[in-house]
């Protein structure tokens, strides 16, 4: 019989994943104090498609895993006006996080910080103003961003709910 050698196999990440917040949870029990972790993370692959998921665990590594695949499975589609920014205004709330997240010109760059930023980059938007407004936890303003580009309409749908074309609608 011949030798086979068995080579592990390397999975390829189709979704770019970084986190958002990390965070130490404490139940206090009878016997002592419990520590876990609670870890959210934004996957995206820059090209329109992006979402967010939280994970627990005893061990940070685990609680990433797990935010990982739950983010994977709350994934969403953003329609992107010629590749680099969204098609109109639109605010975004979860609990009293808001988010308004405006279009800019070609070149301005993504104008945002903390967790709006890192989701907006994931999604594959260059140039957009973004304003957070309300309570800025982590986790409440990255669904409120998620919520935000949720609301987004592409140009074509605008199109057809006025009855136009869609060159009309850009100008």
């Amino acid at each position: 019989m011949e030798n086979k050698k068995f080579e592990k196999r390397e999975e390829k990440k189709l979704y770019e994943d970084k986190i958002i917040s990390i965070g130490r949870v404490t139940k206090v029990t009878k016997g002592g104090r419990n520590f876990r972790f609670s870890v959210t993370v934004a996957v995206g692959d820059r090209k329109g498609k992006v979402g967010i998921g939280t994970g627990k665990s005893n061990e940070i590594p685990e609680a990433v895993t797990k935010a990982i695949k739950a983010a994977e499975k709350n994934m969403i589609n953003v329609d992107l006006v010629d590749n680099r920014t969204i098609s109109h205004e639109v605010i975004g709330t979860c609990g009293a996080a808001k988010v308004l997240i405006r279009p800019a010109k070609e070149g301005r760059g993504i104008i945002a910080g903390g967790p709006v930023r890192i989701i907006l980059e994931l999604a594959g938007v260059k140039d957009v103003v973004s304003k957070s407004l309300g309570s800025n936890t982590k986790i409440n303003t990255s669904r409120a961003t998620m919520d935000a580009l949720l609301k987004q309409k592409s140009v074509s749908h605008l199109a057809m709910l006025r009855d136009k074309k869609e060159e009309e609608i850009k100008g």
